[in-house]
């Protein structure tokens, strides 16, 4: 089985132009992100719209692909770059690797992830050497106990529901489940919730499906691409992590990494 770890990275961002390119003690973020992606797998690359990232890619030694800069997410850039790099999934127009139609794997790793740990990358590839019914997978960390009902209901923090299996039930901006009865500032207390992990892989040849799908109402509903999968009727395995990620959405973002940085020893 082979693993291809993909990094979406835009220059374009309504909240931080240019953040792929913002140094993170003394490195661009999207370096950090590359480094840590090349301790766990072989194959890295950074799928771009933009010749400002890929140049900034190649001048630290990483691999960087060129992709089209309408795609509506960044699994539709991932599944672009894994063309450009093997060739379509049939096989036909090989690129700078050989394919494997039913062994690839494409791991689609958040460009804004500079902390994302080597325990999360195994983690998740785990959940293909493990099995070979899992077609995605992703990781999801569970709220401490002392979480604020305001921390849960942060809709830019997506909770997930999981199946007895180990498969996502459900995704939502929103708290789920509702606990009724509870008093909300007590929920985190009384149940674990599971916060999403933007984290993702998925099998190339399901991958190559996935992106041709239409957005379904569930999607338009929560703006949570996922749903998309799970309306159609794909299994999402679901493997929880013990590691916190500092995501970067903002200059006031990169600051508190800045922080977090100085003080990990990640």
């Amino acid at each position: 089985m082979r693993f291809i770890a993909i990094i979406p990275a835009r220059y374009a961002s309504t909240r931080f132009p240019g953040k792929p390119l913002a140094l993170l003690g003394g490195k661009p973020i999207i370096q950090h992100v590359y480094e840590r992606a090349k301790n766990v797998f072989a194959y890295v690359f950074v799928a771009t719209d933009d010749e400002r990232i890929r140049q900034a890619v190649e001048d630290f030694g990483g691999r960087a692909v060129m992709t089209r800069a309408d795609h509506r997410s960044g699994t539709d850039r991932c599944f672009e770059a894994y063309q450009a790099v093997c060739g379509d999934v049939e096989g036909t127009h090989p690129g700078s690797l050989a394919v494997t139609r039913i062994d690839d794997v494409v791991v689609n790793i958040q460009g804004d992830e500079p902390f994302i740990a080597t325990e999360q990358l195994k983690t998740i590839q785990a959940c293909f050497s493990e099995s070979p019914d899992v077609e995605i997978a992703t990781l999801v960390k569970a709220f401490p106990a002392t979480a604020t009902f305001g921390q849960l209901s942060n809709p830019n923090s997506p909770k997930v529901v999981v199946s007895n299996a180990g498969d996502a039930m459900y995704f939502s901006r929103s708290v789920i489940p509702f606990l009724r009865g509870v008093p909300q500032e007590e929920w985190a207390r009384h149940h674990t919730f599971y916060k999403h992990i933007g984290l993702y892989a998925y099998r190339a040849i399901t991958l190559a499906k996935l992106v041709q799908m239409r957005v379904g109402q569930l999607e338009t509903s929560e703006s949570l691409e996922q749903l998309r999968w799970l309306q159609a009727g794909y299994r999402i395995k679901v493997r929880e992590t013990q590691q916190e990620t500092i995501g970067i959405d903002t200059p006031e973002d990169l600051k508190h990494a800045e922080d977090f940085l100085r003080t990990t020893s990640l």
